[in-house]
């Protein structure tokens, strides 16, 4: 008898469900391959804190400033059944392998999942930059220990943004408003878009005139755009020559005025048309390079220029690429490529454009950061050779094409050879009358060879000077040849403010400055539109009044918190804490309590010594001599100051789509203007003998009764009547507003009639318009004028249909098909939300991909729509919610509470270490130690 070798059991973890499942498929058997849904445990907010620790040490942070700046980590409530499920797992694996991502963050996942699962078998760290069958593989033939210096860095970053945010954000709520934020890379890239929108305000727009010319041989062919460049010698003032405030910065260039210009083309499309003389040609050899390959913040800008895509949106699209296998790792600060993708790029190059187009020898590209952290290589295909996108179509949604297509162009680009071809100019003169001269240029390139731009041109932001060069294809002249004017039109301009940062911009600034990781600018960006702080028109993003009162607060009292080069810096030295070359407690103790050597104070003498300020000068921005922009609790109003003494400021509301650049002077005194003196006293209320007013609030205009001062004094805790309002239509204007109007509003909600069995039908005004009630069933009306003139008539008619969803009327069949042979209703066919239909008015059915509405005949329909009730109504998923084991919950809590309790002491990078360097079954007492002190992931809310 012979028995069978049992063969082991390996479990791998890694972030991603979607990871997992295409990872499982390179395996095979001997694989458990399970997804730890992200980090599994994190600093808990000092509100779920146990009850005895709330007043300890970690009370503040969940992190002992005091101690090593020790953590309280907490099992996130929502990853307790994740982490059982890991456990029974564990239990009959004889290897572990956490695979989770290659850089910090995936470090620092894998070391707590090592803390929290006390592994008593060998434990492997795989890390690999792709989803491939290869690059598995490898991975499982190259482990390695898990990196702690990788792990402090990313331990240390976590540290680091709880302390700023948990003793700046307070700061905010105080003296702006509650509920806002504070981040060491959002607080800068707000300041970057408030700072931008200050250059728009201060700017002073500056008018100069040229022409638009277009000149040819002397019968009028072959024609060419030019420029004019001079008059009598003197360069013509372009927009580059002036500066914010409008003035000329080059006092030798000459502005052409309006007046100049129109007389200059009437004189060139006359007298002088053909008195123009070629004075100079020049001709260069034109080359370029192929741009690099993308890394995290290339790709992000570029899906943005190229693709619409928020940086949001193309990381979560790279997500998914990455995970289902088409890409590499999407979170990179690497241009490199790898030996197998550079003879990948180069096999296709060749296969699809031809041998001309590979250079001789493969393209190397360097990091431009200093550090390019924890990357391997560019974002690029997936494997040893690259599928194209028309292999990949038919598998991948409308987003991933695209973005793969942008990344698989990119990267054959890469390995291509340079566009060649030439650049011309051509200097032109004009005889004028009475002596005068002009002079004109007109430049064009060539292209002679594509080269790379066969398969990829990048894209570039927008400029604020527009400049006409481009490929424009020039006429072959000589030096003295003639030309005439073919076109001569004065043309006018004004100087255009810088223009404003889009997410593309942002993020190339962001990386410019070396602020913040690029794998992190996509969140970043959407937290500063989240909190209110940013807001976006068309690509542009705006800021908000609430960003101004911020940035001005942070930039006088957390200067160096907001300082471009301290923030840099500090990427820096994480990065220096990341290869170990720095130690992690000292760096924070440095930057908590401050560093006498590095002349840095500290964050914590920062806050203890803010003094007083002043919140409502750091929520004023002036507008003009006695008008200022306030940002108050409910949003921003101009506040104007009274000529009467004694007499209140009157407040105007600012239109919320009103960016801060627009609020010029003149548009706050139109604004004023435009909303009267405020309160405006309309008459009596003949039934009640209350005054009606008509006001502007801060959610727009509307009437109000004034009520008479109570003539007793009010018994504590009594109610205070509140008086009536209405909110103006529309159509209504709040200086023309007269009482009987006002008396109407004041009336609603009005009641329309009575159904058949008695119940009220009011009309009336909602937030979403208006709309008339009964009961409990709703329904929109068309216009607000309605409330008042719709009858009880009208009102049943509506009632009697049936409820649209969306307040939408049914809208009219496709088409229309005859009786049904089974339920003998007639069958139609329409258009619904997940596509067109045929119904009998009981039963649905979806047309399939291969029926059209115009081909679907009734014996079809007849066949979808028997299939359908075959079916049966479509059966509800209940999920049943397991009974909660209380008691082992209770004996974790406590045994970590008492954990936490007993090893304040310190948390050593050598407790650390060890715990990572044990993947067999004996782990060391300071191991145990510390994994029972780190009690783990849930994400923690930022204040």
């Amino acid at each position: 008898m012979t028995t069978t070798e049992k063969k082991p059991r390996r479990l791998v973890i890694v972030e991603s469900p979607t990871k997992a499942r295409t990872i499982v498929g390179y395996l095979g058997d001997g694989y458990d391959v399970e997804a730890s849904v992200g980090h599994i445990r994190d600093l808990p907010t000092p509100s779920e804190l146990p009850a005895d620790m709330k007043k300890g040490p970690y009370g503040k942070f969940a992190v002992d400033v005091d101690n090593n700046f020790d953590p309280y980590y907490r099992i996130d409530p929502g990853k307790k059944k994740k982490v059982t499920e890991l456990k029974r797992l564990l239990k009959d694996a004889d290897e572990l392998y956490l695979a989770t991502d290659e850089d910090r963050e995936g470090e620092a996942i894998a070391w707590h999942l090592l803390e929290v699962l006390k592994p008593k078998i060998p434990v492997k760290r795989m890390v690999f930059h792709e989803i491939t069958p290869e690059a598995i593989e490898r991975a499982l033939e190259n482990t390695r220990e898990i990196d702690t210096s990788l792990v402090d860095a990313q331990e240390t970053r976590r540290i680091l943004d709880r302390l700023y945010g948990y003793e700046v954000s307070p700061v905010l709520w105080r003296k702006i408003r509650a509920g806002l934020s504070a981040g060491r890379v959002q607080s800068v890239a707000t300041r970057l878009v408030v700072e931008r929108e200050r250059e728009r305000m201060a700017f002073v727009p500056a008018d100069y005139w040229d022409l638009d010319i277009d000149l040819g041989l002397p019968d009028g062919t072959n024609p060419f755009a030019a420029n004019l460049t001079t008059l009598d010698g003197s360069r013509v003032a372009s927009g580059r020559d002036f500066n914010d405030k409008g003035e000329l910065k080059n006092t030798s260039a000459t502005i052409v005025d309006q007046a100049r210009a129109e007389a200059l083309a009437t004189e060139l499309n006359g007298s002088a048309k053909n008195a123009l003389t070629v004075t100079a040609v020049e001709s260069k050899p034109y080359s370029r390079r192929p741009a690099a390959p993308f890394t995290t913040s290339t790709l992000q800008q570029e899906a943005g220029r190229k693709l619409r895509m928020s940086a949001r949106q193309a990381m979560r699209t790279a997500q998914s690429l990455y995970e289902h296998g088409y890409i590499t790792y999407m979170r990179t600060d690497s241009s490199a490529l790898s030996g197998q993708a550079i003879s990948a790029a180069r096999k296709q190059v060749t296969e699809l454009y031809g041998p001309e187009f590979v250079p001789q020898s493969p393209r190397q590209y360097a990091s431009k950061q200093k550090s390019a952290q924890e990357a391997h290589e560019a974002i690029r295909p997936a494997g040893d050779s690259f599928r194209t996108p028309a292999q990949v179509s038919k598998q991948l949604n409308g987003d991933e094409f695209r973005l793969y297509d942008l990344i698989w162009k990119r990267t054959v680009a890469s390995q291509m050879s340079d566009a060649k071809g030439k650049t011309a100019t051509i200097k032109v003169s004009a005889a004028l009358a009475d002596g005068h001269e002009a002079g004109f240029s007109a430049s064009g390139t060539v292209i002679t060879f594509r080269g790379f731009l066969a398969a990829y041109e990048e894209g570039q932001d927008a400029s604020r000077y527009d400049t006409k060069s481009g490929e424009s294809r020039l006429p072959q002249v000589e030096e003295g040849q003639s030309l005439s004017v073919v076109k001569a039109e004065a043309d006018g301009h004004t100087t255009a403010p810088p223009p404003r940062f889009t997410e593309a911009s942002l993020v190339k600034q962001l990386e410019e400055l070396g602020i913040g990781r690029p794998s992190t600018y996509a969140a970043t960006i959407s937290v500063i539109q989240d909190r209110g702080y940013v807001t976006t028109r068309g690509n542009a993003l705006v800021p908000s009044w609430l960003a101004f009162s911020v940035v001005r607060l942070l930039e006088e009292h957390f200067t160096g918190l907001v300082d471009y080069a301290f923030t840099a810096d500090l990427e820096a030295e994480l990065d220096r804490i990341a290869m170990g070359e720095e130690d992690r407690n000292d760096w924070l103790a440095g930057f908590y309590f401050g560093d006498k050597n590095q002349d840095r104070e500290g964050l914590k003498a920062i806050v203890d010594d803010l003094g007083d300020i002043d919140a409502r000068e750091v929520n004023t921005v002036a507008i003009s001599e006695g008008v200022n922009l306030r940002v108050g609790r409910y949003g921003p109003y101009l506040e104007v100051t009274s000529e009467k003494e004694g007499e209140d400021p009157k407040r105007v509301s600012v239109p919320d789509d009103l960016a801060p650049d627009e609020l010029t002077a003149a548009k706050a005194a139109e604004l004023i203007e435009s909303q009267g003196d405020g309160d405006r006293e309309l008459g009596v209320d003949p039934e009640t003998g209350h005054t009606i007013v008509a006001k502007n609030g801060r959610f727009g205009p509307y009437v109000s009764e004034v009520l008479p001062e109570p003539e007793e004094k009010p018994k504590r805790g009594a109610k205070k009547p509140k008086p009536r309002t209405g909110s103006l239509f529309k159509s209504m204007d709040l200086n023309s507003i007269d009482l009987e109007t006002a008396l109407k509003l004041l009336s609603l909600p009005r009641v329309v009639g009575q159904d058949e069995e008695g119940t009220d039908i009011t009309a009336q005004n909602g937030r979403y318009g208006p709309y008339l009630k009964k009961g409990t069933d709703s329904r929109s009306l068309t216009d607000e004028e309605q409330i008042f003139n719709i009858t009880l008539e009208e009102a049943l008619k509506i009632y009697s249909e049936p409820k649209q969803r969306g307040g939408r009327r049914a809208a009219a069949p496709l088409k229309e098909l005859g009786e049904d042979p089974e339920t003998k209703k007639p069958v139609v066919v329409k258009d619904g939300r997940f596509g067109p239909y045929v119904t009998d008015g009981e039963t649905n059915a979806t047309l399939r991909k291969d029926d059209s509405v115009e081909a679907v005949t009734l014996e079809r329909a007849a066949t979808l729509l028997a299939e359908k009730r075959a079916k049966g109504p479509a059966k509800k998923k209940t999920t049943r919610k397991a009974p909660a084991k209380k008691a082992p919950a209770k004996k974790t809590t406590a045994t970590k509470t008492t954990a936490a309790k007993k090893t304040t002491a310190s948390k050593s990078t050598a407790a650390k270490s060890t715990a990572a360097k044990k993947t067999t079954a004996t782990k060391s007492t300071a191991s145990k130690t510390t994994a029972a002190k780190k009690t783990s992931t849930a994400k923690p809310k930022t204040p």
